[in-house]
């Protein structure tokens, strides 16, 4: 019986200080794991940050790598994002070669989107778009029939809302919210 992969998303609460994201992404690697997206950023505490790691994994390897991400002492908690409970945003940046003649057709695509022009010369034009991984991927997918130059995408993002899954927590409570579905991206 052939293993079912899934897309996964998990939030590490990890201290804030040097080193600690080789720490953490030495580990994925050592087991074999590629990731998909990496973000890091500050928290409200000075003394935390927040790692977020899109991944692909069978369900018994995904426990197996929160278990060994929990164990690492810089950090705080492990989540599991769940998709239906938490918000995902991804930020792209996309430079375009196109003259004024192809600029109305592009437009009308960065409209629908909810995109921006947020640059524009004579020869090209950056669109701004910030949604889902998905919404990111159709966008993408659409602008293949212009002249694409560069893509910057920043990985996502994500926040849980208001039901979420706690794996570690840093007084050891790791049985609060247990009983709340885990999700993929």
């Amino acid at each position: 019986m052939a293993k079912q992969l899934k897309n996964e998303i998990i939030s590490v609460l990890v201290k804030n200080k040097a080193n600690v994201l080789n720490r953490v992404v030495n580990l994925f690697g050592r087991r074999g794991f590629n990731i998909d997206s990496l973000t890091v950023s500050t928290t409200n505490d000075p003394q935390l940050s927040r790692i977020t790691i899109a991944f692909t994994a069978t369900e018994r390897s995904l426990q197996q790598i929160i278990t060994q991400t929990e164990k690492l002492e810089v950090v705080e908690s492990v989540t599991l994002m769940d998709r239906e409970n938490s918000l995902y945003r991804e930020l792209l940046l996309i430079k375009i070669n196109a003259g004024p003649e192809m600029r109305s057709d592009i437009k009308e695509i960065v409209d629908i989107y909810r995109a921006k022009i947020v640059d524009l010369s004579r020869e090209s034009l950056i669109i701004e778009l910030t949604g889902t991984p998905e919404k990111i991927n159709g966008f993408l997918d659409v602008m293949t029939t212009f002249d694409i130059a560069e893509v910057c995408r920043t990985g996502v993002t994500g926040i849980e809302g208001r039901k979420h899954r706690k794996i570690k927590q840093a007084d050891d409570d790791a049985d609060e919210g247990a009983d709340q579905p885990g999700g993929v991206y």
